[in-house]
């Protein structure tokens, strides 16, 4: 069984379970959240480290370490019962590219830092940015899952966004030859220099897998 089949199998069934999707997501775990993740994969460089803040049911993450085994994937979800499962989970499907962390994004400041962060339906564009800039390296980039309204979300957040230091704002298509609707993202890039909001914030470290 690949790991792509054991990561849908335990979402219909523990995911489901611990409250990490709803019962009416099992008949299209594949479309909607396995699929859905794992096609912005061609948004990241060969052996990138990337930062998955609020994984939840490890998505994007987790999908993204089984579709890119070269990615160094961070998950980072405050959630005891969110984090004990995916710890097991990653455990389970033999993920070594993967670290848990227990933790919110703004508790991490200099603790963990990648030139790639993302984040699947965790808030608004604005708010988002605020939490995941401090993770982002210098040059680096945030990849934001957004649905159809991506690109009037932007439009609306443009300014804060370039407060912070997100500049060269643009919305990428994932998907389009395998998907009937493709994955859209909110791609800005990390420019420390134009950032005008100063962030701080205790350090913490990851949450370790179970032997």
């Amino acid at each position: 069984m690949t790991q792509a089949v054991r990561f849908a199998a335990a979402l219909a069934d523990t995911g489901v379970t611990h409250g990490l999707i709803g019962p009416r997501e099992v008949p299209r775990i594949w479309e909607r959240h396995l699929l859905n993740c794992a096609v912005i994969s061609d948004a990241f460089p060969d052996s990138a480290r990337v930062v998955d803040v609020g994984s939840g049911a490890g998505l994007p993450g987790i999908a993204l370490a089984i579709a890119r085994p070269d990615l160094d994937i961070h998950l980072v979800e405050p959630m005891l019962r969110r984090t004990d499962w995916l710890a097991d989970t990653v455990d389970e499907l033999a993920l070594e590219s993967v670290t848990v962390h227990r933790a919110r994004a703004e508790d991490l400041v200099g603790a963990l830092r990648a030139p790639w962060v993302t984040a699947r339906a965790v808030a608004r564009l604005d708010t988002l940015a605020q939490w995941c800039v401090p993770l982002l390296e210098p040059g680096g980039t945030l990849v934001a899952m957004k649905g159809r309204s991506a690109r009037q979300e932007l439009d609306k957040a443009r300014r804060a966004l370039e407060r912070l230091g997100l500049l060269d704002a643009r919305v990428t298509e994932h998907g389009t030859a395998i998907l009937d609707e493709p994955v859209l993202t909110v791609d800005l890039r990390f420019d420390v220099r134009r950032r005008q909001a100063g962030q701080s914030g205790r350090a913490a470290g990851p949450r370790r897998r179970k032997r």
